[in-house]
C-alpha cells in the first residue's frame, strides 16, 4: 500500500519545523487548505498566535489560504482590525481606553476602514518575513519575495517583491502554461492522482510540461506518458 503525507498531521516530516497549519489554527474566520505549511524552527505550531495579527473575528473579515502554500518563517498576515480610523482629523483610538473617552466616542471597530477578506490562492510561496496587508488577494502559483510588504493584489503565477511589493516578472514566458495550470488545478487532485504527476510538476522542461497538460486537457490521458 502506498503511503502519502497525512494532511491531518501537525508535523508532516521528521524535522518538525514545518507544520500543516490547518490542523492547529482554531479561529472561525481563518480557512487553510490541505498541505499548506508554515516553516519555523522555533514555533511553527504557534502560527495563529504569532503570525496572524489583530485578528478579531467579530470585525467581519476572513483569512483564506489555499492548498499547498509554502509560508516561510516570520511571515505576518495583518488583519483589518489593525487599522485606525481615517475619516476624522485624528487617528487616535480614544474609545478603547475606557472612561469618559469611551462614553463620548463611537465604538472603535465601527469606525475602522474595512478592506475585505485576505485571500491567498493555491501553491503560493511567501518568502521570509513578508507582510501581507488586509484585503489583499494573491493568485494561484504566485511568489512573494522575502521581506516584502504586499499591499496590492498579486496576479496568478507572477513574482513580486519589495516595500511596497511590485511586479518583478511572470513565472513563465509562455502564458499558455499559466492558463493550463489554472484550468487543470492540480492541487485539487486526489492523492493517488497527484502522486502520478509529481514527475511532471517537478520537471524543468516547461515545453514538455505544457504539451502534457494540453494532452490531458484534450484527451484526459495520463499526464506523464
Amino acid at each position: 500500500m502506498k503511503k502519502y503525507p497525512d494532511p491531518d498531521a501537525i508535523y508532516p516530516n521528521e524535522y518538525k519545523t514545518s507544520c500543516f497549519i490547518k490542523n492547529v489554527v482554531k479561529a472561525p474566520n481563518i480557512s487553510i487548505g490541505e498541505y499548506t505549511y508554515y516553516d519555523d524552527a522555533l514555533a511553527a505550531v504557534d502560527f495563529e498566535k504569532n503570525n496572524v495579527l489583530f485578528n478579531y473575528p467579530e470585525f467581519g473579515d476572513k483569512l483564506v489560504i489555499g492548498k499547498f502554500c509554502q509560508i516561510a518563517q516570520g511571515v505576518k498576515f495583518i488583519m483589518g482590525a489593525a487599522n485606525h480610523r481615517l475619516s476624522s482629523v485624528t487617528t487616535y483610538p480614544f474609545n478603547v481606553f475606557g472612561g469618559e473617552w469611551s462614553e463620548k466616542t463611537p465604538p472603535h471597530m465601527s469606525q475602522l476602514p474595512f478592506k475585505g477578506d485576505t485571500v491567498i490562492g493555491n501553491d503560493v510561496w511567501i518568502g521570509r518575513e513578508s507582510v501581507i496587508m488586509p484585503g489583499v488577494k494573491i493568485g494561484d502559483g504566485a511568489i512573494i519575495a522575502a521581506y516584502s510588504v504586499v499591499s496590492k493584489n498579486v496576479a496568478p503565477y507572477t513574482v513580486v517583491g519589495g516595500n511596497p511589493a511590485g511586479f518583478i516578472k511572470k513565472r513563465f514566458s509562455d502564458d499558455r502554461l499559466t492558463e493550463l495550470l489554472l484550468e487543470i488545478k492540480w492541487w485539487d487532485f486526489e492523492p493517488s492522482r497527484l502522486a502520478e504527476i509529481l514527475p511532471l510538476l517537478c520537471d524543468p522542461d516547461l515545453d514538455k510540461v505544457k504539451r502534457a497538460l494540453e494532452k490531458f486537457r484534450k484527451n484526459s490521458r495520463p499526464l506523464y506518458s
